[in-house]
């Protein structure tokens, strides 16, 4: 994100195999040439929810921000804002606790930001109150800096935040401190206990990791 200026690549997280396949395909459509970063976490590869209706693959187009299909909009008070593979983790935490009051919307597409249509996003959740970026790394990493140092000119870049701590690594080094950690963001994201079926899911998460790692 540190590269991200003057429209020089285009930075990308997808969380549907769909979109992953239409950002490739708009790359090669386009009449211009602009390196694509694509973040892929091996672990979308393994969870059984992150698939696509053959129709998202025909009768769509890449999705730069995905919003919520769960929440009511005029019930939601909370927007959960995120990028990549920490979604499933709050879908999972939302629709276990039936929460209709809290939307989660996804930037697919990190730079350039599609911030007009953030803004309509924002206007559409007109009775929230608390508009909160969320995110697996810690606070110094990640796309939070990016965000806030956009957020001093852009309204709809406006967020709190919720992540690790800031740290001068990238990762614990630690499975159990790593699953710690992200069933705090989890908590913290809803203002209640993460739930047993949420950690159930963190913590086999973690042991995937963890093997292959070793592998």
């Amino acid at each position: 994100m540190e590269l991200c200026a003057d429209n020089n690549i285009q930075v990308v997280n997808c969380t549907t195999p769909a979109n992953f396949f239409h950002v490739l395909r708009r790359q090669l459509y386009r009449d211009f040439r602009k390196p694509l970063i694509i973040f892929t976490p091996k672990s979308l590869l393994r969870n059984p929810k992150c698939v696509s209706p053959l129709a998202d693959f025909t009768d769509s187009v890449f999705k730069e921000v995905i919003d919520d299909q769960y929440a009511d909009a005029k019930k939601v008070k909370r927007v959960l804002f995120c990028s990549g593979k920490i979604y499933y983790d709050l879908a999972d935490k939302q629709q276990t606790d039936e929460r209709k009051d809290l939307a989660i919307v996804r930037l697919e597409q990190l730079y350039p930001t599609p911030v007009q249509q953030l803004a309509k996003i924002r206007a559409k959740y007109s009775k929230a109150t608390e508009f909160i970026w969320v995110q697996e790394e810690p606070e110094n990493m990640g796309a939070w800096p990016y965000l806030y140092r956009k957020s001093r000119t852009e309204e709809a870049l406006k967020f709190d935040v919720i992540s690790r701590p800031e740290s001068s690594s990238t990762a614990t080094g630690f499975a159990k401190q790593h699953a710690a950690q992200q069933l705090y963001i989890i908590s913290k994201a809803f203002e209640s206990p993460a739930g047993k079926k949420t950690k159930e899911a963190v913590t086999k998460t973690v042991e995937k990791m963890a093997v292959a790692g070793a592998d």
